[in-house]
């Protein structure tokens, strides 16, 4: 999902100005924040004061977190919200595969809907990926396409430097404009969802903290690099989707990288979706979880409903800012903020409790404007 914020970047710069840079970086810093203290919350101090890994998933920690109320409280609002937004992420990647398909073959008479479809049987495949370790090497080949498109883009931009100009950055800020803004930037970075997993399956967890440090600083520069070459070379004219400004012997090539890159990015939601369904069901059949037709059936219902969601949801992107606002913010700031405070308030000192406060604070803020602008929209849209 990274990779079509990323896009989106340059036109956030567009209506935050100067500001837009420095959030940038800030998201980076907070983003490697909140992921650090939810990995810090798998861990407790044995009685030599070495810290074990106690807890594998998020769920656990939320769990943790809910004994008292109900021991099962926190990992089902967890898995939930978990869910709710792999599948939204997952329908993203349908509905973006299908308009890339669209604008690439302009002359051919097929409908949206049925660009959906060509895009949804290319991905019937996923059905039968079982481990993580595929859907890494699908990751890869999505961050290699990806870093391809990012590479094309800038330089393209830098042969037109000889028009670049400062003055094309804002003083003046629309509030709700800016808020946007802040969405495309922050949600840039997120990945909180996968870190459990990430960290477990390391061959040395010790490194986790350091590989999470340089990923986010080499984030922050390249997006950096890339929001400033774009918005410096297209000014007020750039898009919403930047790719939308190359000219049109360049703008087929990169669609068609973007087709590959959105495929390419559906399994790893898919996949992190229905291990927590299949986990769900373990806990109550485990000879059921283990039936090869009750994995593909899982698998199969989540396809389709992706498809039917694309198909026909109107207004997706209003809806998926709504629902990203909602869970994007919780799983990325609340909930690493509170659950640190939760289980580990009589070791953090005055500082870290200061700084879990305000993130748990600022992702508040954002959710809520989030929330607010979304409905905004919805409601002018309906009438």
């Amino acid at each position: 999902l990274q990779g079509i914020f990323v896009l989106g970047l340059p036109y956030a710069l567009l209506h935050s100005g100067y500001s837009g840079l420095l959030l940038i970086v800030l998201a980076a810093a907070l983003c490697c924040y909140t992921g650090k203290i939810l990995i810090a919350c798998l861990y407790e101090e044995n009685e030599d004061g070495l810290l074990v890994r106690v807890r594998d998933t998020y769920e656990d920690i939320a769990n943790a977190c809910c004994k008292k109320p109900s021991p099962n409280l926190g990992g089902i609002v967890v898995n939930v919200t978990q869910v709710v937004e792999l599948i939204m992420t997952c329908v993203l990647y349908l509905v973006v595969s299908a308009n890339l398909l669209s604008h690439s073959f302009p002359y051919v008479a097929v409908t949206g809907k049925t660009w959906s479809v060509i895009a949804f049987v290319t991905l019937l495949p996923c059905i039968f990926i079982r481990t993580l370790k595929i859907v890494s090497k699908l990751s890869q080949l999505c961050s290699l396409v990806h870093f391809v498109i990012i590479l094309v883009v800038i330089t393209y931009c830098l042969t037109q430097m000889h028009q670049w100009s400062w003055a094309k950055f804002r003083l003046s800020l629309e509030f709700e404009n800016f808020l946007v803004s802040v969405g495309v930037i922050i949600f840039s970075y997120t990945s909180q969802i996968f870190l459990p997993t990430l960290e477990g399956n390391m061959k040395n967890p010790g490194e986790f903290r350091c590989m999470l440090n340089w990923t986010h600083f080499f984030a922050c520069i390249l997006k950096t690099t890339f929001a400033l070459t774009a918005f410096l070379t297209w000014g007020e004219k750039t898009k919403e989707v930047i790719t939308d400004n190359l000219p049109s012997f360049l703008e087929t090539l990169v669609n068609l990288c973007l087709l590959t890159k959105a495929l390419l990015s559906y399994p790893l939601p898919f996949f992190a979706a229905t291990e927590i369904v299949y986990s769900c069901i373990s806990k109550d059949n485990h000879s059921s979880y283990r039936s090869p037709q009750l994995a593909l059936a899982v698998r199969g219902s989540f396809l389709l409903l992706t498809l039917l969601m694309a198909m026909f949801t109107p207004h997706f992107a209003l809806l998926m800012g709504l629902s990203g606002s909602v869970t994007g913010a919780a799983m990325t700031f609340l909930l690493p903020s509170l659950f640190h405070l939760k289980l580990k308030w009589k070791k953090l000192s005055f500082l870290e409790k200061c700084a879990d406060i305000s993130v748990f604070i600022l992702g508040f803020l954002c959710s809520l404007a989030g929330i607010v602008c979304s409905i905004k929209g919805l409601l002018e849209v309906f009438g």
